[in-house]
């Protein structure tokens, strides 16, 4: 386990290299310049040479990368070239919300989608088709619809939740609450139906193996055997898709983020990439893929020590 751990890790890093230099080549290959931005359409042809000279921007882009690597390592991810304000401590700032929203996100639709899938494959017939359809009408609702229409009813009528802010858990912790209510459950009615999916799909092939069966002729309770044996049998590919949703609403949750007025990762990338703020919009691609890679790499983690069969490979 140890040596497939460094294995993975190996990997994770080279991962980080190759999203890196792909964002900074990208950052290069825009149109904008460091100087073109910072100083606006107030400076001069000269002023941006000089201040694109100053930072470095016409030397080698290798050596700008080892340049830029090189302070990533020591904790600096650079300023923002529209304020001058520290990228680091706008991100530590904005994760803590990014993170809360795809967490409670992940837990609530994964909750939700469990339990649908379940159902579906126990109980089959119409309500397997009812479940399935609801599913697939979920899958094709935008996000965006299912959070105005939350807004509107229990913001704009019922008056019982904010439509849009974000207060801090260390300032208020039931206004934290309360500002995290509306952009979980939209993330939960429109994420639910894919696990849901998934999980019926993988329950019905763990119910007709042949273990089952005999788990039935022997006698066992029926919960037991649903909730227990044909679970676990089916929790690879479901821990999969649930892990997999993580990293999608953390990596893409900007229409959320903007529809709900949050300062998280999500409206930080769409602000930098609008502004060109292209110290931030790199900084803000290299903490989402390390998000991705740590979340694929305890998902492998995961998956080699429930399923027998990979750890013995």
């Amino acid at each position: 386990m140890l040596v497939f751990i460094l294995k993975r890790v190996a990997w994770a890093i080279l991962t980080l290299l190759i999203a890196s230099w792909i964002a900074f080549l990208l950052v290069h290959l825009s149109g904008s310049t460091p100087g073109g931005v910072a100083l606006g359409q107030g400076g001069t042809p000269e002023q941006v040479a000089a201040y694109n000279e100053r930072i470095g921007w016409n030397d080698p882009w290798v050596q700008q990368f080892g340049a830029w690597v090189g302070q990533v390592l020591r904790g600096d991810l650079g300023v923002s070239l529209i304020d001058g304000r520290s990228i680091g401590d706008d991100i530590a700032k904005r994760l803590p919300v990014t993170a809360a929203l795809a967490f409670f996100g992940t837990l609530l639709s994964s909750g939700i989608g469990i339990v649908l899938g379940v159902t579906a494959a126990v109980r089959g017939g119409a309500v397997d088709r009812g479940i399935t359809a609801l599913s697939g009408v979920l899958l094709s609702v935008p996000a965006f619809w299912i959070g105005v229409l939350l807004v509107y009813v229990f913001a704009a009528q019922l008056r019982l939740l904010p439509a849009t802010g974000f207060v801090p858990l260390e300032t208020n912790p039931e206004a934290w609450v309360r500002s995290l209510i509306l952009p979980v459950l939209t993330i939960a009615i429109t994420s639910a139906a894919g696990i849901a999916r998934q999980t019926r799909a993988s329950m019905s092939e763990t119910l007709t193996q042949e273990h089952m069966r005999t788990l039935r002729a022997i006698g066992t309770p029926t919960t037991r055997i649903i909730y227990v044996h044909a679970l676990r049998g089916a929790s690879l590919p479901i821990i999969a898709s649930v892990a997999i949703q993580f990293i999608v609403l953390f990596g893409g949750s900007v229409i959320i983020e903007v529809l709900f007025a949050l300062p998280g990762i999500g409206q930080a990338l769409q602000s930098a990439t609008g502004s060109a703020d292209l110290p931030f919009v790199q900084a803000l691609v290299l903490v989402a893929t390390l998000v991705v890679v740590i979340v694929n790499l305890g998902l492998e983690i995961l998956n080699r020590t429930l399923d027998p069969k990979l750890r013995a490979s």
